[in-house]
């Protein structure tokens, strides 16, 4: 039988603040949330804890050659995480964060391999839906962002439909009701010279290159 007691309901577009101080405090004692993002639900952990990256990997029965996307609180905290922000990617920020744009960069050395799955980059996106903002916030510090699901199953965007074996694993499941789906967010490497559209996703590929011609997404 599941347990229901790790199953709280949530307001998506004003998340309720005591909600969010609990999930904070479950994810700085290296625990796992569920919470809801723009289209999927979404697996969050402290990007920077070990332990509790193993659980997430554990959770996913995810290969560690596959790296764990980052979710930044605030826009500052980029240059902590990565060697540099070139231009393209500047670009992209201005247009698309905060939103359901994942930019790979070439991680900081001090990066956990975890995290990178040792190819030295890392994914990071700046949030925007309200639930997945405010919970970065309260942590004040990257929280992991991954899709609540089997490693090559489809995203879960309805509680009902995630994973028992996930679901067990957890320690807080933030309910927002049923999420618009889709494939989530689109995911574009910019470290090298000509950026590379990893996963089509949320922003459309035409506007991504028009923003890194033009500067704008339109």
């Amino acid at each position: 039988m599941p347990d229901h007691s790790k199953l709280v309901a949530v307001e998506p577009l004003s998340p309720q603040p005591g909600i969010i101080h609990m999930a904070g405090k479950i994810i700085h004692a290296q625990g796992v949330v569920i919470f809801p993002a723009k289209c999927l639900y979404g697996i969050a952990a402290d990007a920077f804890d070990p332990v509790a990256v193993e659980k997430i990997y554990n959770l996913k029965k995810r290969p560690r050659n596959n790296p764990i996307l980052v979710l930044i609180p605030e826009l500052s905290m980029l240059k902590d995480l990565v060697q540099e922000i070139p231009d393209r990617a500047r670009k992209l920020i201005n247009a698309f964060w905060p939103g359901n744009l994942t930019l790979v960069f070439n991680a900081q050395p001090h990066i956990s391999p975890l995290i990178t799955a040792r190819t030295g980059k890392i994914g990071i996106r700046l949030p925007q839906h309200p639930v997945a903002s405010a919970l970065c916030q309260a942590v004040n510090a990257p929280i992991t962002g991954t899709s609540a699901n089997l490693s090559g199953q489809p995203g879960c965007h309805h509680i009902p439909d995630l994973d028992p074996f996930i679901r067990d694993g957890a320690d807080l499941i933030l309910d927002a009701g049923p999420l618009k789906g889709g494939k989530g967010s689109s995911v574009v490497d910019v470290t090298a010279p000509e950026p590379r559209i990893l996963r089509h996703g949320e922003i459309n590929a035409k506007d991504v290159w028009t923003c890194l011609k033009t500067g704008r997404s339109q």
